[in-house]
């Protein structure tokens, strides 16, 4: 379960505040240097009043006039997430949707860092898959405690989620992002985000 006891800050705003992290990328890269409340929530499809709430919450506010900075405000959410910079994460589960986030993210140069990946079939568990070094889930404590890697991603069947994510938290991740589509029973103080793909899926055509 996500929660804001170690940063002060809601889970959801960490979550828009990467949204709008990334749309003020792409804008001071056309040069733009102010932008208001309102433009930033046209973009990322929310309010302007939620906005500013969010920014307010990192302690940064706008001219009334000119309304925010663009390179200081990236600036401002940036020093939110420094101090989780050198993070890092390992990846259970080699198969196609491993592989494809695998190759995600080495291409975003995301942070935390994927930097091993493990999985029950020898074939699998050995080598390097863009980039990321591959070992058997024999190796997972080990590999977690040397790197000293915080952060874990489950890409496993359902049936094998649980025992995954058991090891990786007793190996000394505290965190998971879940994509296997059964939830996890894990400490009060492990942080689990789930997202299942398919009920995503099957919400979205509801509605549709």
């Amino acid at each position: 379960m996500l929660s804001s006891e170690n940063t002060g800050v809601p889970a959801r705003t960490v979550e828009r505040l990467v949204l709008y992290r990334r749309l003020l990328d792409g804008i001071a890269e056309q040069g733009i240097e102010f932008i208001h409340s309102h433009e930033i929530a046209e973009k990322a499809n929310n309010s302007a009043a939620q906005v500013r709430r969010d920014l307010m919450a990192i302690g940064y506010t706008g001219n009334p006039a000119r309304g925010y900075a663009v390179t200081d405000l990236v600036r401002s959410i940036n020093g939110l997430f420094e101090q989780k910079r050198d993070q890092k994460a390992a990846l259970v589960g080699i198969g196609k949707l491993g592989r494809a986030l695998l190759g995600y993210f080495a291409l975003r140069q995301a942070r935390p860092r994927i930097v091993a990946a493990f999985d029950s079939d020898p074939a699998k568990g050995r080598g390097e898959f863009a980039g990321c070094p591959c070992y058997s889930v024999d190796a997972l404590p080990s590999v977690i405690a040397r790197e000293g890697i915080t952060v874990g991603i489950l890409t496993v069947p359902p049936e094998f989620a649980q025992q995954a994510a058991d090891l990786m938290l007793v190996a000394g991740v505290r965190g998971i992002l879940n994509f296997a589509p059964t939830p996890l029973k894990t400490p009060a103080w492990a942080v689990v985000d789930h997202v299942d793909i398919a009920t995503k899926l099957e919400k979205v055509a509801f509605f549709c």
